[in-house]
């Protein structure tokens, strides 16, 4: 009886732990054909992966760029046929426990070296669609005190600017 138990146990978390490995599969798929459909420059593809409220933070410290206007922003470059090509070098994923939501960080080949994205997916209607991106460049820290000099004067704007706001 106490080995039945033990082979149940055994058998329930491999299935738990098979579960979850077909939902990563299934999160670096759409991952994956997110960046070959900009690569591809297929502007529908691209955005058939983001949930309709999709964010998307880029490299410059004013985007931020809500689903609609990411579009409109991003229209321009599939049209001509030159989007951008990211492709993933590395990336850990990660499932809440409803596997409904999931967070990644991945290191990305791209036409400015390698670069970090990190993000939030959320499962709808069964499909896994990304509604949170963030996009920023990996400097080196060897390297950091020459890249705040090259930004110092825009960044030193830019902050004066955002705390007028506020």
């Amino acid at each position: 009886m106490k080995r039945n138990i033990i082979l149940l146990g055994f058998l329930m978390a491999s299935l738990a732990i098979f579960a979850q490995d077909a939902e990563k599969d299934k999160i670096n798929m759409v991952l994956d054909g997110w960046h070959l459909a900009a690569a591809n420059a297929d502007f529908e593809a691209y955005f058939d992966k983001m949930t309709k409220d999709g964010v998307f933070l880029g490299t410059d410290a004013m985007e931020n760029w809500q689903n609609d206007e990411f579009r409109e922003f991003s229209k321009p470059y599939f049209d001509k046929g030159k989007a951008w090509s990211f492709t993933a070098v590395e990336r850990n994923i990660y499932l809440d426990e409803s596997e409904t939501f999931a967070w990644f960080d991945e290191l990305l080949d791209t036409q400015m070296k390698i670069c970090r994205g990190s993000g939030v997916l959320k499962k709808i209607n069964g499909q896994w669609k990304i509604a949170h991106y963030v996009l920023s460049i990996a400097v080196p820290n060897e390297n950091v005190d020459e890249l705040v000099q090259i930004k110092r004067e825009k960044d030193d704007e830019l902050l004066q600017e955002l705390k007028k706001k506020q």
